[in-house]
């Protein structure tokens, strides 16, 4: 099969997990680690920004990537989580279907409202194509994990939001997983109201929340905010992620967010990706920067 009829089948670099397709063929995801599930976080890559902050942010990224591939262990699966591009331009999404697609490992790539600039998500999808048969938003089960993916970006102007069909599809999907589970949810803008004043915040995450509250360990990973800041709300973790591009402001630190021009030799401490891994339900990050 070639690779382009492959991708079209299951979305390999768009919405799919369940198989993948790798030097060694076409295996499935949960077969290419053993032991505890581990997996790498990466995001915000603002494919063709050109400004100060980073003036060459495929090279971070083509650096990131390089980094991901050297390690002897692959993860299980990587995921993106939103603003592939900067400005949702075919020439953008092309080269971060390039890049993105010399990944070893099995990839995901949800939307930032940066990949929605052009007449919303539509682009976006034909490019790196919803999991076959959902509407972007979708689950999956592997090694005793129960994986979210979730979309709170539909367009650049409607962001922060989940939706009526959205937040009933969770509660279905959640109604049939046990509560001792582990769960891991996957998004682009926080959840939580981590910052409202700038849009850090989901309007109606707190219902998604409420749902996964009663679970023993819940870890909700996102992008959208360009460096690392972990909260707790009872049983369940937040953590946002470094970008692959450029950093920004601390919430408050700055009248309001945007790229964070740093001097060259700083850049590369505060970008890069995560790892994660489950030991007994909980969730080990560590942060990995390219400096």
């Amino acid at each position: 099969m070639k690779r382009g009829d492959f991708l079209g089948h299951v979305g390999w670099t768009g919405a799919g997990i369940a198989y993948a397709l790798t030097a060694g063929g076409i295996v499935r995801a949960a077969d290419m680690t053993s032991g505890d599930p581990y997996f790498i976080q990466i995001s915000d890559s603002h494919l063709g920004f050109h400004l100060p902050a980073n003036p060459d942010v495929a090279g971070t990224l083509k650096k990131t990537i390089g980094l991901i591939n050297a390690l002897p262990n692959q993860p299980s699966f990587v995921i993106h989580t939103g603003d592939v591009t900067h400005l949702s331009k075919p020439e953008q999404f092309d080269l971060g279907k390039q890049l993105l697609g010399t990944l070893k490992a099995p990839t995901i790539v949800l939307p930032g409202e940066h990949d929605a600039l052009a007449g919303g998500l539509k682009p976006f999808y034909a490019n790196f194509p919803a999991k076959s048969g959902t509407d972007g938003w979708f689950s999956w089960e592997a090694q005793g994990v129960h994986y979210v993916a979730l979309v709170n970006v539909f367009d650049f102007e409607n962001m922060g939001k989940l939706g009526n069909d959205q937040l009933g599809w969770l509660q279905r999907d959640l109604a049939g997983v046990p509560k001792s589970r582990p769960v891991v949810v996957f998004a682009h803008v926080p959840l939580y109201a981590l910052y409202p004043e700038w849009g850090w915040t989901t309007e109606d995450g707190s219902k998604a929340l409420s749902m996964l509250a009663g679970f023993d360990a819940v870890t909700v990973l996102n992008g959208h905010i360009h460096q690392v800041i972990e909260h707790t709300e009872g049983n369940i973790r937040f953590a946002t992620a470094n970008a692959t591009a450029y950093p920004q402001p601390s919430p408050g630190k700055a009248p309001k967010p945007g790229p964070l021009a740093l001097p060259p030799d700083q850049l590369l401490h505060v970008i890069g990706y995560r790892t994660i891994e489950m030991h007994a339900g909980n969730a080990t990050t560590h942060n990995v920067t390219l400096g």
